[in-house]
């Protein structure tokens, strides 16, 4: 009987390592979550929500001061699409576990303000006028083509393929915007403001 007791409790005491070793596991899995690598990631995805957010603003007004209709056109058709980066954005931050939050974005602000600039110094109706927010445009669009480039990157780095997807769809409808502006600028609009300088 004694020896019967004895057997159960070295039972008893070899199931608790057993316990120890599945906490064990739990807490390898909390550093990932909280790592510097993804606060980074995350603090980034604050910054471009905020980026594309600005931008949902900003086009409008661009488009308003723009003198062709196929420029018009293009901001228009940039200005839909930015708003469906900005879903993704929100999926990406739901994929997460986090809420949607914008952090503002000095550089997009930046970018956003030389736009401002050039149509307070360039004549209505001009095609000098469309040069120059075809160039700040296109500013934008290389910042933001960097930025989801190197969120895609973070992703997979990170073993968040589906994240990496989403973020990956938004790179290459950046990089096609950017095609878009420079092929209006080649075709017309270029050498129309040449001639305009020739002009004056």
């Amino acid at each position: 009987m004694e020896k019967k007791a004895t057997s159960t409790k070295k039972e008893n005491t070899s199931t608790k390592p057993k316990q120890q070793g599945g906490s064990e596991k739990t807490t390898k899995k909390s550093p990932v979550s909280d790592s510097l690598l993804e606060e980074f990631f995350h603090d980034g995805l604050k910054d471009i929500y905020w980026a594309e957010q600005h931008l949902v603003k900003t086009l409008p007004k661009m488009k308003k001061a723009a003198s062709t209709q196929e420029l018009q056109d293009a901001f228009e058709e940039h200005l839909q699409v930015t708003k469906t980066h900005v879903e993704r954005l929100e999926q990406v931050f739901d994929l997460l576990g986090h809420k949607a939050q914008a952090k503002k974005c000095e550089a997009m602000e930046g970018l956003t303000k030389e736009g401002e600039s050039i149509i307070e110094e360039t004549e209505e109706g001009t095609a000098t006028r469309d040069v120059g927010l075809i160039m700040a445009a296109q500013k934008v669009e290389h910042y933001e083509i960097a930025t989801y480039g190197g969120l895609t990157t973070l992703a997979k780095t990170m073993g968040r393929d589906d994240i990496a997807a989403i973020l990956h769809s938004t790179l290459e409808e950046e990089k096609a915007a950017d095609i878009s502006l420079t092929e209006i600028a080649e075709n017309d609009v270029n050498y129309q403001a040449s001639e305009e300088m020739e002009a004056h």
